[in-house]
């Protein structure tokens, strides 16, 4: 097994990475605020789900503790570089073939989905909270800035994940690459805060197992014991840990709009 030479890792591979970790993220967190900024101030003004609007010190401080889990990322990567080198986990390999490789990119996303449902679920044990999770729910009215907004403990949990699947799968790198970008498009979603799915969206087969804002925030604004899951709802329903308003509260943001009564006064009879 090769020394790990930490600084000539670091300066190799660190600003590479962080600059991967934190511009994902910053880039989808700008892109779905103005989303939200912008679907606030339109027709679709109806589907905002939080009566409460985050105050400019919550996205500061959402902002400042998603860095701070970047910095966390960045060391998790950096003892898997290591650990690739060194034979502890399986190589990022270029390619097994399309089917293959969309095969390990699906399995991904599950395995992913069911890791997020169960940590997530034993931090909120009360014994866990305080030091893991209590930091997330800070954000009782989230933004897309709170995607990332962990304690240190939090963090290193999250990001436990990948090099746990690397023991034992050998993935091809724009499997990563797609999955990490998957990953926080769908995290910064949760937390817009203003419902982005169809009318629909809960009535097909295909799409009602997809997760959407009203779930999360449903997490967020006081259901702090349902509602775990991150992409699918499935572990929710099998465990029957879904909000029971869930379907109600995602039908009421998604109606139509009434239409705004006319603006010009009402002609009084002539006398």
């Amino acid at each position: 097994m090769q020394d790990f030479q930490i600084i000539p890792v670091l300066i190799e591979y660190g600003p590479t990475s962080f600059a991967f970790d934190f511009g994902r993220y910053l880039i989808a967190s700008i892109v779905m605020a103005a989303i939200v900024w912008a679907m606030r101030r339109s027709t679709l003004a109806s589907r905002d789900l939080q009566p409460r609007k985050a105050s400019a010190a919550d996205i500061r401080r959402e902002f400042l503790s998603s860095i701070q889990t970047c910095i966390v990322y960045l060391s998790v990567t950096l003892v898997m570089v290591w650990g690739v080198g060194a034979g502890v986990f399986q190589k990022i390999e270029g390619s097994f073939g399309l089917g293959t490789d969309l095969a390990i990119l699906i399995a991904y996303v599950l395995a992913h989905d069911a890791y997020f449902y169960w940590v997530h679920r034993a931090m909120h044990h009360p014994k866990l909270f305080k030091t893991f999770h209590r930091h997330h729910h800070k954000s009782t009215a989230p933004t897309p800035f709170a995607a990332y907004s962990f304690a240190l403990p939090e963090a290193f949990v999250m990001a436990a994940f990948v090099p746990l699947w690397q023991l034992f799968v050998a993935t091809p790198m724009w499997v990563l690459f797609t999955f990490l970008n998957f990953q926080i498009i769908r995290n910064v979603m949760g937390h817009a805060g203003i419902e982005l799915m169809p009318r629909w969206w809960l009535s097909t087969p295909l799409t009602r197992w997809l997760n959407t804002t009203t779930h999360h925030e449903l997490h967020h604004g006081g259901g702090f014991s349902s509602n775990y899951g991150l992409y699918f709802t499935f572990w929710d329903k099998l465990m029957g840990t879904e909000h029971p308003d869930y379907a109600e509260r995602f039908a009421r943001a998604t109606a139509k709009a009434a239409p705004t009564a006319s603006a010009e006064p009402t002609p009084s009879p002539a006398l």
